[in-house]
């Protein structure tokens, strides 16, 4: 059953809220300020990587819907975030797992809360993902998340949340649209001397596109922090969530065209779900101001995430606990004379025994009894070290070594003797990289770096097809040479990045009998090249009359096989070769602004053959909004879909579907509308 938030508890802490604030102007201005200055901060620290990265400013994002994480990444160059029609997305950065299904675990990125891992080895779980509650998202794409000890194909996300240096004391918003869509939010943030907290709880429900993928999702996050004295400080973090999704499953392209809100068949007769039924997710992290020049870092996070799989003939319960630690030492000084940044890091996260799963048998909703234990265990750990040596005026070298020790062990403990598998790797990640400042406007920069991604300890018991022989896993391993430029000229900020990966061992996701589970394996050798550029540029300004703007992201994928004995350098399916987002927009000097967009993607490849293939699409769209003279009141229109378009907006792969239209893809939404209004206590 659904649950929202008691109205009464919102309305009391409103209440309270509003009257322990003081609503004085200057305040705000000190909240903005913030803000600004902690934007203008990240945005210094990605320009002195010698790579391409994203900054997402949230209070971008929140004049529209937010409904998920594709909301939030959206605009990004080299970036491919879609909704799998719930809060999962699929997500995939220069081909960063391209062939897994959107679901449970997202792999080949590896993400972050706050700079503390969530990431672990069991994947990235999505159900702690509720955009209202972040002020910003860093992406470091490929391998330029080395300083965060990030060494996955397509590098790292830092979603950054909201404290009471940034936050109002007072913030409640709430959006609906088509289809049941509801997202109701309140959180407040304040300073109090050397303290300051936020907290934030949020709930949705929607009935969603396709029959038979409603879902509801209620959580909260919270943090507290205190300064002992000027090199002395720490916050502690809080998430807690609890999601409930209906599965409708996947179409072929007839289905998709003629009646896309049809569920699967087989998902509709056995009442295929997902209960989530509460991930929580804690940390600390605590720094050192050693002197004007150093600094020490010190984190801590406890993450449980049990899931309850209803899908398919049998049902699986799975938990999941993982501890992590990180410490990081960051330094300013001179080496040979010259100016120097150095930055020393570890950080290992480890499964706790409670990690496993059971089978059971189902028959529709009826659950039998359990035919099946497994074990996952798992550790992860890193130790990285990065310099930053300025040679000449404006040029910088960039190197740096991490070494990885990885363990993966798996095992069917009922019934007894079902399988063992268990393997311990040792990998490493060396890194180096120029950038020179040609102006201060203009930056080029070049890499060529090594990541490291290995399997998940499920993969190791699905990749068998003999219980009692597991495949073993070897590392997935890419060197990749990237070139690009960015800087601020006429036609506004820019940048441009071209990358060329060799990949050994890729990890690929097959389901090689229809309706079974996906089993991975180690392709053979891959090649993953591409070009990101993104454009945000002022068109036209007028003091009184206001502005128009564009921003546009275009991503270009080229992923294919080296000379494979059987599909020879067939292209990877999984995403299209082309993507591009453009926003148009006007903005009047009373708060009034208005824009369209739209979104286009290339063709995507269903199998492994390239035999047959998903249709290339055109989105359009438009979006009203208004915002109030103190910025405290904010409303907002949102269409999508304008046309209608019926389109595939993922693609789950298959092997070799021999030119048959086969169940791969996930519908994207049909025209909708949405409408939100957020009040902001000043």
């Amino acid at each position: 059953m659904r649950q929202t938030l008691p109205l009464s508890l919102l309305a009391l802490w409103v209440s309270a809220t509003a009257q322990a604030a003081e609503p004085i102007e200057l305040g705000q201005v000190l909240i903005q300020d913030q803000e600004h200055a902690e934007l203008q901060d990240a945005a210094a620290r990605l320009h002195e990587i010698p790579g391409a990265s994203n900054l997402v400013d949230m209070d971008r994002v929140d004049q529209g819907r937010v409904a998920s994480n594709q909301d939030v990444l959206a605009y990004q160059p080299g970036v491919f975030a879609q909704s799998a029609g719930n809060d999962g997305i699929k997500l995939s950065i220069r081909g960063s797992g391209i062939n897994r299904a959107p679901g449970a675990h997202g792999s080949g990125v590896y993400t972050m809360f706050d700079g503390l891992p969530l990431t672990g080895p069991g994947g990235t779980p999505y159900e702690l993902f509720e955009p209202l509650w972040l002020s910003r998202a860093e992406v470091l794409r490929g391998a330029n998340g080395f300083d965060r000890g990030a060494l996955a194909l397509g590098g790292a996300i830092d979603y950054v949340t909201h404290t009471g240096q940034d936050a109002a004391p007072l913030q409640v918003r709430y959006e609906a649209g088509s289809r049941g869509y509801q997202r109701r939010h309140i959180s407040s943030g304040q300073v109090l001397g050397d303290l300051d907290y936020y907290v934030a709880l949020t709930d949705a429900d929607y009935d969603g596109y396709q029959r038979h993928s409603s879902g509801s999702a209620k959580g909260i996050a919270a943090n507290i922090g205190y300064r002992f004295n000027p090199n002395l400080q720490t916050r502690f973090y809080l998430r807690y969530r609890e999601t409930e999704n209906q599965l409708a499953g996947r179409l072929t392209k007839a289905q998709i065209k003629h009646d896309p809100r049809a569920a699967n068949p087989g998902y509709l007769a056995r009442d295929d779900s997902r209960p989530q039924p509460g991930s929580t997710w804690v940390g600390n992290k605590t720094t050192f101001f050693l002197d004007d020049d150093s600094r020490l870092e010190a984190g801590l996070v406890y993450h449980d995430y049990p899931m309850d799989l209803r899908e398919g003939p049998m049902r699986l319960k799975v938990a999941y606990t993982d501890v992590s630690g990180t410490l990081n030492y960051m330094r300013r000084d001179t080496l040979f004379g010259l100016d120097s940044k150095t930055t020393v890091g570890w950080r290992t996260t480890k499964h706790l025994p409670n990690s496993g799963a059971s089978q059971f048998v189902r028959n529709g909703d009826v659950f039998g009894p359990r035919s099946r234990d497994f074990s996952y265990q798992g550790s992860d750990t890193v130790l990285h070290a990065g310099n930053d040596l300025e040679l000449l005026p404006d040029l910088w070298l960039t190197t740096g070594l991490a070494m990885i020790y990885t363990r993966r062990e798996s095992a069917v403990s009922y019934p007894a003797n079902g399988g063992k598998v268990s393997q311990h790797d040792w990998d490493y990640a060396p890194r180096v990289g120029l950038r020179y400042d040609i102006d201060p406007q203009t930056q080029v920069y070049g890499n060529l770096s090594r990541s490291v991604e290995p399997p998940h300890p499920w993969s190791l018991i699905w990749s068998s097809t003999v219980a009692t022989q597991p495949i073993t896993l070897q590392n997935q391993t890419a060197t990749t040479l990237e070139l690009g430029a960015r800087g601020d000229a006429a036609l506004g900020h820019w940048e441009l990045a071209w990358y060329y990966s060799q990949v050994r061992h890729e990890l690929l996701a097959v389901e090689i009998v229809p309706g079974q589970p996906f089993k991975e394996f180690n392709a053979s050798a891959t090649v993953h090249q591409g070009i990101e550029a993104g454009l945000d540029s002022l068109l036209w300004q007028r003091p009184g009359a206001g502005q128009l703007s564009l921003r546009q992201a275009y991503t270009f994928s080229d992923f294919h096989y080296r000379d494979d004995d059987r599909f020879g350098d067939n292209r990877l399916p999984g995403i299209p070769m082309h993507a591009y987002q453009a926003e148009l927009r006007y903005d009047w000097p009373n708060g009034f602004n208005v824009g369209v967009n739209t979104q286009i993607a290339s063709k995507t490849q269903v199998d492994y053959a390239n035999s047959y293939h998903a249709d290339a699409y055109a989105l359009l769209g438009a979006r009203l909004g208004w915002d109030s003279p103190k910025r405290d009141w904010q409303t907002w229109l949102d269409l999508r879909n304008l046309t209608g378009q019926r389109y595939a907006a993922t693609v789950t792969p298959g092997f070799d579907d021999r030119g048959s239209d086969m169940a791969r893809s996930t519908p994207g939404e049909g025209l909708a509308a949405y409408v939100g209004v957020s009040y902001t206590l000043k």
